[in-house]
């Protein structure tokens, strides 16, 4: 399995900004699968942004298309997740996940095809 460890959650007014590191490790693939999804209290896990890192176009859900952004460095085996425009219904605890294989578009914001997970880190925006 992955190992990764998630940073860079924290507190802001809506209209902020925060960016979130999620670092992988342990894996043996080339390249892999990667995403952030997201759990608010009493709702189910959503994806909100994906990639594979050998390239190809990142997948976002529609909720945070034009404000979020996922991009990588292969040189740290991280991934980041900057978030724009923030909104109060942003707040949610944020997981990164992976999964040692190349997934489909219709895949990659899908929780049960990651094996791997983080720890989580919240993210709170204020109205």
């Amino acid at each position: 399995q992955v190992q990764l460890v998630e940073s860079g959650g924290g507190s802001v007014q809506a209209g902020g900004s925060l960016r979130l590191s999620c670092a992988a490790s342990g894996y043996t693939s080339s390249s892999i699968s990667m995403a952030w999804f997201r759990q608010a209290p009493g709702k189910e896990r959503e994806g909100v942004a994906g990639l594979y890192t050998g390239g190809g176009n990142p997948v976002y859900a529609d909720s945070v298309k034009g404000r979020f952004t996922i991009s990588q460095d292969n040189a740290k085996n991280t991934v980041y997740l900057q978030m724009n425009s923030l909104k109060p219904e942003d707040s949610a605890m944020y997981y990164c996940a992976a999964e040692e294989k190349h997934l489909l578009v219709g895949e990659s914001l899908t929780p049960r095809e990651y094996n791997s997970w983080g720890q989580g880190t919240q993210v709170t925006v204020g109205s």
